[in-house]
């Protein structure tokens, strides 16, 4: 996985969502459908230097998981008895031990800038995702492909800003709903197809803001605000 095999992956997602091209960069996108979630951040290991990526940001010393387990394997993490005084001296053999462990992946292939992640395939800056592939900028994301800057939902095929829903595909901007299916704009709903700006509805197909369409005015309309989406 890189910045380019990213960029791929999201052309397809806009491709299934809007039937348009993306024409913005990786930040871009970040700045715009990710500027929400919760995602890894750039950090230093402590024992190396090099740069690495965790979802525990508030620690001040981190070892990546591959260091630390030729750590484990070279040098072991247990430590001889000391002789101790006082309790300033047990935190001091603490904090020479107490690292947090960055880029956990586990089960996992092509995953970069990620933490943690489990049996997933081509993940970009992710967290807390599994059983997944094709993700970029998730959180919380599981058993779902194709998938942007989402969070804590379930069964999502090409989506983009999927909140806390199960059951969604080639939808964007949809929250707190399932079985949602080439929408946009969605709240508090389910069992819905072709339907945009709608809230508290369910089996419902070509309706936009809870108004029932013909199948020709609705397809007009939603060419419209597509646009309207991606020149914003």
């Amino acid at each position: 996985m890189n910045d380019r095999k990213a960029l791929e992956i999201i052309n397809k997602i806009f491709n299934n969502v809007f039937e348009q091209n993306n024409t913005n960069s990786l930040e871009e996108i970040l700045n715009k459908y990710a500027f929400d979630i919760k995602l890894p951040k750039q950090v230093y290991d402590s024992t190396t230097n090099e740069v690495t990526w965790t979802a525990n940001i508030n620690s001040h010393q981190y070892i990546t998981n591959n260091n630390s387990e030729t750590w484990d394997n070279e040098k072991g993490w247990m430590q001889p008895k000391k002789e101790v005084n006082n309790l300033e001296d047990i935190i001091s053999i603490w904090k020479s031990i107490n690292y947090t462990t960055t880029e956990r992946v586990y089960n996992s292939t092509n995953v970069i800038k990620s933490d943690p992640i489990y049996r997933c395939e081509n993940v970009y800056q992710s967290t807390n995702c599994g059983d997944s592939n094709n993700i970029i900028f998730c959180d919380g994301c599981y058993d779902s492909t194709y998938t942007l800057a989402s969070q804590r939902s379930t069964n999502l095929n090409f989506c983009i800003r999927v909140d806390d829903s199960n059951s969604c595909s080639n939808s964007y901007n949809v929250i707190c709903s399932g079985k949602i299916s080439n929408s946009l704009f969605i709240q508090d709903c389910s069992n819905l197809y072709e339907c945009i700006f709608c809230s508290h509805i369910s089996n419902k197909r070509f309706c936009i803001a809870n108004m029932q369409f013909e199948e020709e005015e609705y397809y007009m309309i939603k060419k419209e605000i597509i646009n309207w989406i991606m020149e914003s």
